[in-house]
């Protein structure tokens, strides 16, 4: 019965196809584009195989908004106009919308959507890898409620365990893959109230790096291991107040510890020597403004080399950190270029791997405050001014949008962050008026979007941000889900006989 089913679908898809070519736009090449589509579709199997390898990509603040955003950049900077161009990872074929809220917020923030990812809970803003039945900032009460991690189920199969950030180490993001916290500040001891024995989150990277949990991490956050009274290789002081030094005690336990660009090419991967790269006091450079530090898909690509010899397999947890806070600066040019250096991470990830045995996951965490203005027409500069449709072409005008005050607007701006066009008065109201932009200057790469509601920084979102998937049951990402479902998908995948 279910081959005469099949096959006749199979009877009424080719006729389905036949009578398409007969309808008058079947010469379209859009008509023509659509249905090569429908064909790639028709094609894809569900993977059941068992993960042997899982990478989790999350570009920290990459909503569907910024990623679409991302998407017109990283098509015009290859010379065409933006909104058809292909991103590596737009060509898997599994994808959903991931509802981000946590147990407590509307909109949330990092702490609580990665640890949703990496341990299968939602909980609340601020707090890292703990039941959310225990209240922000209680020590006590969160040493009883934490939550085992993904990385943890993985290195008890066996398996070895990355963590990749362009922000610091210990940020919210990367510290879900291995610490426990009631609150995402503590990322040294300075922070800890008085008589709390929880540890911060450096220390617990070592903890776990100690343990054989965590094999490779590098990102920044290099002040949060060392003493205040020892300065680091660019002479920035340290943040710990206890007198350890975090960097020391790594290296006498035989990690591998690596602070620049030079240092990184010299990595010995593949030794089963853990590695701890700190390149930077605090977060790693924008990739606008990066100089002697590696970039993120040559750290995926490292990561990978380093994790790969192992025949039982790993979990790579990979963040674009500062898309994030290029977002809250308002400046859309760091934002835009951190997250194609985030997709050709991806690609080389996609490159070093096996779809067959291998789960790549690609996400956000939230997504921000970020909105689109006017119609304007196609080629618009993401960067510039919303330009007329062209009525007789395909390009746009040449001509800016006006509003109704007369003036252009960008493409894209914020609807809250510093740009906001109201200026506090000497009587503490606030009023204004936008300036009349010119192309040259909305396109500098210092140029902070215009927004609405005036802020010292631009907030997240709570919309729904996508998720990307290829691989080993990746066909069970569909629909609209919980975040958390993330690590559900992920623990049947390596688990899956």
């Amino acid at each position: 019965m279910k081959q005469i089913l099949l096959s006749t679908v199979a009877v009424l898809g080719l006729a389905a196809a036949a009578a398409a070519q007969d309808l008058p736009q079947a010469g379209s090449p859009w008509f023509e584009a659509a249905q090569a589509t429908i064909e790639e579709r028709l094609a894809v199997q569900p993977n059941t195989g068992t993960a042997k390898n899982v990478i989790l990509f999350t570009a920290d603040g990459n909503g569907v908004g910024t990623n679409y955003a991302i998407r017109l950049f990283s098509g015009q900077q290859a010379g065409g106009l933006g909104d058809d161009y292909v991103q590596p990872f737009e060509t898997f074929p599994n994808v959903a919308l991931v509802k981000t809220y946590s147990s407590n917020g509307q909109t949330p923030d990092s702490a609580p959507t990665a640890a949703a990812m990496n341990s299968g809970i939602k909980t609340k803003n601020g707090v890292i890898n703990i039941l959310d039945s225990v209240a922000v900032g209680d020590c006590a009460a969160g040493a009883e409620a934490g939550a085992t991690t993904f990385a943890e189920i993985a290195s008890a199969m066996g398996k070895s365990v990355g963590v990749v950030s362009t922000a610091r180490i210990t940020h919210a993001t990367p510290a879900a893959v291995y610490a426990r916290t009631v609150n995402r500040d503590w990322e040294d001891n300075s922070g800890l109230p008085e008589g709390c024995a929880q540890k911060d989150i450096a220390d617990q990277l070592i903890d776990q790096m100690k343990a054989g949990v965590i094999d490779i991490a590098m990102g920044g956050g290099r002040a949060h291991f060392l003493p205040t009274d020892v300065t680091d290789i660019e002479g920035k002081p340290g943040k710990r107040t206890d007198g350890r030094n975090l960097v020391d005690e790594a290296t006498a336990a035989g990690a591998q510890v690596v602070f620049g660009q030079d240092d990184f090419a010299a990595l010995t991967m593949g030794n089963n020597a853990p590695v701890l790269g700190l390149f930077e006091a605090s977060h790693m450079k924008y990739e606008y403004d990066r100089t002697g530090e590696p970039s993120l898909a040559e750290m995926v690509e490292a990561a990978i080399n380093g994790l790969a010899g192992n025949e039982n397999g790993f979990y790579l947890n990979v963040e674009a950190g500062r898309v994030d806070h290029a977002n809250h600066d308002g400046n859309l040019h760091r934002v835009l270029v951190d997250g194609k250096a985030f997709a050709d991470a991806i690609a080389r990830a996609m490159e070093m791997t096996n779809p067959e045995d291998t789960l790549i996951i690609v996400t956000a965490d939230h997504e921000h405050a970020i909105a689109f203005n006017g119609y304007c027409g196609r080629g618009s500069n993401i960067l510039g001014l919303c330009m007329m449709e062209n009525e007789a072409g395909v390009e746009h005008a040449g001509e800016p949008n006006l509003g109704a005050d007369g003036k252009p607007y960008t493409v894209a701006g914020y609807l809250n962050g510093v740009g906001s066009v109201l200026v506090e008065q000497p009587d503490k109201s606030f009023a204004g008026s936008r300036p009349d932009l010119t192309e040259e200057e909305v396109t500098d790469p210092d140029y902070v979007q215009q927004a609405l509601i005036p802020l010292s920084s631009e907030t997240h979102s709570g919309e729904d941000v996508a998720v990307f998937a290829r691989g080993p049951w990746a066909h069970l990402f569909g629909g609209v889900i919980e975040q958390n479902v993330i690590f559900h998908v992920m623990n049947h995948a390596v688990t899956a006989e």
